[in-house]
């Protein structure tokens, strides 16, 4: 039997649908890439934001015609769109044979045998269980680097998010569990460790009484064959000194943090629930600048939540502006059911948003186009992670760069290298977000 995966949304979303893989492979199945030929498929889902609830469904509803024209005998829907929207799915889509809820996937071979035994199902668990599983996960990320997650759920309870109605209150993976899956995947020839939680700053609070994410740094590092380790999705206002001194200090730990922090003016920030204010964000932007000054920090941010005036728009430009974030990404805000500000009677219009959207990122362009020529002259540590087709051109990433949201290297050189090799490159151009360079000649030196 072969299976055809499709895992949308996010990295988070993206380490269930490995383990979900890797509880199929145990059973012996076996995967395919060719949508005609799976017999089953399966689309680990996401519904964040109004765009990718859109994506969800159209997948669902295009890979669902496999039914007729194909070899499929089951479609399951499994995530976050599943858990927050099962009643209307398997009501409006008949296509569908099965929903997963997002803390039940290590159920997902019971729930094929069974819908290809042509029952429908529905298998959720309590959202507040952390699901699990012993079975190894299969990387779909080239190898070469892994997102691990320490945590699932989230206790804040932003005024804009939906994620703790379907991913729960906040869970820390013990500790012990983490360490041996980052053992499994230095094996596996992983070189790279991401990690990745709703919230990474607070791991470790539920289970023993105080943040852990610098004692789990430290126990991470100690896995042999990791060479980098990178934290995403840090609140700014857990961040704390020793957590600062865990990432100055580890030469595994990569001088980049990401700090979601949405907004600058004081009133959005309050009225998105955040608990920062613009001075506390200056603050602890300033102390992490003074104590590691070449780090690298991305955050993104929101355009147009409601009752943003211009105004509040240009407060938020002012920021970015005096703030000079190496990387930046913003979103667009999207009206979501069941959270308080989809009930805020000034909303923001659509276009409003999106023009704000395009402001902050023409700004943040010129800020990159500047950092990146600074770069010029430098030589940097490089991650190959790919070929340019017929040329002699690799592709990498810095320290500098997450996969898929920041920029990347290209190499050129005539030496043969490998997706997972650390090569010195010496910076020859920039662009707005990506680097140029060739292999660092050390005998010139």
């Amino acid at each position: 039997m072969k299976i055809l995966c499709v895992s949308l949304g996010c990295d988070k979303n993206l380490v269930d649908t490995e383990k979900m893989l890797g509880i199929l492979r145990a059973e012996g199945y076996t995967f395919t890439d060719d949508e005609t030929e799976a017999d089953i498929i399966l689309v680990n889902t996401c519904c964040f934001i109004g765009d990718a609830k859109e994506e969800s469904i159209n997948t669902i509803l295009e890979l669902g015609q496999l039914k007729e024209s194909g070899n499929c005998r089951a479609l399951i829907v499994a995530g976050c769109l599943a858990q927050r929207y099962r009643t209307e799915i398997m009501e409006e889509m008949p296509e569908v044979d099965a929903c997963v809820g997002t803390t039940a996937y290590d159920e997902i071979a019971r729930v094929i045998r069974e819908t290809l035994e042509g029952k429908k199902e529905m298998c959720f668990a309590d959202v507040d269980r952390l699901c699990g599983t012993k079975a190894s996960r299969i990387v779909t990320t080239g190898g070469h680097y892994a997102f691990l997650k320490i945590a699932e759920g989230c206790d804040k309870h932003c005024a804009y998010c939906v994620i703790p109605k379907v991913r729960g209150r906040y869970r820390s993976v013990p500790m012990e569990e983490l360490v041996e899956e980052a053992g499994e995947l230095a094996k596996a020839g992983v070189r790279e460790l991401i990690l990745v939680a709703q919230e990474t700053t607070v791991y470790g609070v539920d289970l023993y009484g105080e943040k852990m994410l610098p004692k789990l740094l430290h126990e991470l590092c100690g896995v042999g064959g990791i060479q980098w380790i990178r934290i995403l999705y840090c609140y700014p206002e857990e961040i704390t000194m020793e957590l600062i001194q865990a990432v100055k200090t580890e030469p595994k730990v990569c001088h980049y943090l990401d700090i979601p922090i949405q907004h600058a003016s004081d009133r959005i920030l309050k009225r998105m629930g955040r608990r920062t204010n613009q001075r506390q964000l200056k603050e602890i932007i300033g102390l992490l600048r003074r104590e590691i000054p070449d780090i690298v920090l991305r955050t993104t941010l929101i355009s147009g939540f409601p009752g943003e005036t211009k105004e509040d728009h240009e407060i938020l430009m002012d920021f970015v502006n005096e703030m000079e974030f190496e990387r930046l990404g913003v979103f667009a805000y999207s009206q979501e059911e069941d959270t308080p500000a989809a009930g805020f009677e000034d909303q923001v219009e659509d276009e409003v948003k999106e023009s704000r959207r395009q402001e902050l990122m023409e700004l943040q362009q010129d800020i990159s186009l500047e950092g990146s020529k600074a770069m010029e002259g430098r030589v940097l540590e490089v991650l190959i992670e790919g070929k340019v087709a017929d040329e002699n051109v690799y592709v990498g990433r810095t320290y500098m760069d997450a996969p898929s949201v920041d920029g990347l290297v290209f190499v050129n050189t005539d030496e043969t290298l490998m997706s997972g090799d650390f090569v010195k490159v010496q910076v020859t151009g920039a662009l707005e977000y990506d680097l140029i360079g060739e292999i660092y000649d050390e005998s010139a030196k």
